[in-house]
């Protein structure tokens, strides 16, 4: 059985984790089973809400943190949702107190038990974090310690006070990539979650066409750059995996923060997610008989920030000098 992934939204109280999850959660298809554990001090009647919206399963952990009081608790509660619900992913939604770090290595301490981290996603107040992070030792934390840092309620600031927050952040992280979440639509999953093989089958079972899964330029239109990689051939030759390795380590996580899609190499068609800096392939099986997959060498969408410089990079790359498709799609940012 291939592991359970886990994805982990940390971020000061108020900066609006919950929102951005449910938004998040509308944008999965319906077949994809995915479940929340939130972590909160009191009593939050998140669940109730959560469920009129989506038709996940939900387990709360109250009055403590998973960083420090909780510690231990978390892996019972993961695995018992994972007996009860056996879900596609699993959403940790820690407490505004939390420190990320303690909460990661508990995860990778489960990774002979069927769990694997995926991401740390931390959601950053823009009206407030000038504020709090004077006074936050956790707040400062959580942006150091993170894949992805999401900019939250950055249309309720003028740009001046939104380039101080950005620069008050990259002061803590200057590498990782900081992205701005879309009030009306949220996140878009293909930045926070990898594409795991579950994932991969949904998508294609429900479309017949892996073009829309990962080449649909409107998705990401306000958040990040695309270049998207196509070449299709009668009789396609796949390439190392020395070479797709070698490529991977050109794209500097500060601006490249996903390569993710399909990838022939010498002994079959793979899935790649290039997340952040890491990797992992994951193979397709019985791709000699889905249709769509039969001539792929090569499709892959590239997301990230000022992508016009990486574009002959991009191509050179995975193309090695053969014929192909390949489309820079500019970031529509106001």
């Amino acid at each position: 059985m291939a592991p359970i992934p886990i994805t982990v939204f940390t971020g000061f109280l108020g900066s609006g984790k919950t929102t951005t999850i449910l938004s998040l959660l509308k944008r999965l298809p319906g077949e994809y089973k995915t479940c929340l554990l939130k972590n909160e001090f009191g009593d939050i009647a998140v669940d109730s809400q959560i469920a009129k919206e989506t038709n996940i399963g939900v387990q709360e952990m109250m009055n403590g943190c998973l960083c420090c009081v909780l510690v231990g608790q978390m892996k019972l509660a993961l695995q018992e949702l994972k007996e009860k619900y056996n879900p596609d992913r699993i959403i940790v939604e820690t407490s505004g107190s939390a420190f990320p770090a303690p909460i990661a290595w508990q995860i990778r301490e489960m990774a002979d038990e069927g769990f694997v981290l995926d991401s740390i996603a931390t959601v950053v107040d823009c009206v407030n974090f000038s504020g709090y992070e004077d006074t936050s030792y956790t707040a400062k934390l959580q942006a150091q310690y993170t894949d992805v840092i999401l900019l939250n309620k950055h249309e309720q600031v003028s740009e001046r006070e939104l380039d101080d927050v950005i620069d008050h952040v990259n002061e803590l992280n200057t590498d990782t990539p900081k992205v701005k979440i879309d009030h009306k639509t949220g996140v878009s999953p293909d930045l926070v979650f990898g594409l795991d093989t579950q994932l991969f089958s949904v998508a294609y079972n429900k479309t017949h066409a892996m073009d829309e899964m990962v080449f649909d330029p409107s998705h990401q239109e306000n958040e990040v750059d695309l270049i998207q990689v196509v070449r299709e051939s009668a009789e396609p030759q796949g390439m190392s995996k020395s070479d797709l390795e070698a490529f991977l380590k050109t794209m500097p996580k500060e601006d490249i923060y996903r390569v993710k899609g399909f990838v022939r190499l010498d002994d079959g068609l793979y899935i790649l997610n290039h997340a952040f800096g890491r990797f992992e392939l994951t193979r397709v099986e019985h791709a000699e008989t889905l249709a769509e997959a039969r001539d792929i060498e090569i499709k892959v969408t590239v997301m990230g920030q000022d992508l016009r410089m990486y574009k002959d990079r991009v191509q050179q790359g995975l193309l090695k000098g053969k014929e192909g498709q390949v489309t820079l799609t500019a970031a529509h940012r106001h």
